[in-house]
């Protein structure tokens, strides 16, 4: 019996119609475009405006790119994996409602929660349930509207997020292409510098609770901006290492879009040249658990059959890690 690993196969994106500009954010919090751009690499990012509207809805919209541009039955669908940090309600999984929506009744759904780096433990699960060789269809969507947990008074994270939503499909593959290695890790220190205080079982919602605004994402900037840049730069690093590659080995890098800084700090300990570095933070900024997808939607024509991708990815936790795989289709 030949050896299973896990291809991505297809990829679909979406992302809400409003632009949010810098220059627009101007006229809401004290900052400007030179100031945001040059620390963040951002210039504009996307907002669902409708309240009616929550992640299952953008994470609905991306599903059925993919399966339309790839031409897949949804019932064909085994398992959708949900990977978000803003559900659209505590109880009740989101994902299980997306899988109903797009028409996967055969398939069974959950959500996994790991802040930024939700969407690249996804790819980890997903691809051990292909491995498994007990399923042959995983859809992995990265969906986050980020707006709904984002003050707009605050302007250390009202100019870093935006909302998206990005899928791929796994399926197994028999010439060795797809997820090769994988480094992922955690560490509960970094749970007081990148939260939200309430509406969990510690501090549940309250009057209290909504009249002290602690619905909202806060964020130690300084303290997890150290953080990322060591962790998604040793994470990259090892992971060569670890498989003997060297930067000519390596075809792009799919870096987590929170900040140009830490992609470049990432490139720069992996010796890559800046044309192998894969960013779209300019159009979308952070998008949370859409960021991967979405930079491989965006780049997908340029990926040819055999290309090597690391992805690498820090988040809220903290959680960080990085993924070696081979690309496995050339793009029609």
């Amino acid at each position: 019996m030949n050896t299973i690993t896990a291809a991505i196969t297809a990829v679909g994106a979406y992302v809400p119609d409003f632009v949010l500009t810098n220059k627009a954010l101007e006229a809401m919090v004290d900052t400007n475009d030179e100031w945001i751009t040059s620390r963040t690499g951002i210039k504009e990012r996307r907002i669902l405006k409708d309240d009616d509207k929550g992640t299952s809805f953008l994470a609905i919209k991306a599903a059925q790119d993919l399966l339309a541009k790839a031409n897949i039955d949804p019932l064909e669908i085994d398992l959708l994996i949900m990977a978000t940090a803003t559900p659209d309600m505590p109880v009740a999984a989101t994902g299980v409602y997306v899988a109903t929506q797009i028409g996967a009744t055969n398939a069974f759904a959950y959500d996994l929660q790991a802040a930024c780096s939700s969407f690249l433990f996804g790819m980890s699960t997903a691809a051990a349930y292909i491995e498994s060789g007990r399923y042959k269809k995983v859809l992995l969507i990265g969906a986050d509207k980020m707006s709904s947990i984002v003050d707009y008074k605050d302007r250390s994270t009202c100019i870093i997020f935006g909302d998206g939503a990005g899928a791929v499909l796994f399926e197994p593959n028999y010439e060795g292409l797809g997820l090769q290695d994988e480094y992922l890790r955690s560490d509960g220190i970094g749970r007081d510098f990148l939260k939200i205080d309430a509406g969990g079982s510690l501090h549940p919602t309250s009057f209290e609770t909504v009249s002290d605004n602690k619905h909202n994402i806060i964020q130690d900037g300084k303290t997890v901006f150290k953080y990322a840049v060591i962790n998604m730069a040793d994470s990259s690093e090892l992971i060569l290492k670890r498989n003997n590659l060297t930067n000519e080995d390596v075809d792009w890098l799919v870096p987590h879009q929170a900040n140009k800084r830490i992609i470049d700090a990432t490139a720069n300990r992996m010796n890559l040249e800046e044309s192998k570095v894969l960013m779209n933070i300019e159009k979308y900024g952070n998008t949370t658990s859409a960021t991967l997808p979405l930079v491989l939607s965006d780049f997908e024509h340029l990926f040819k059959k055999g290309d090597t991708i690391i992805l690498a990815a820090f988040g809220g936790g903290f959680t960080w890690g990085s993924i070696y795989l081979k690309w496995a289709y050339d793009k029609k």
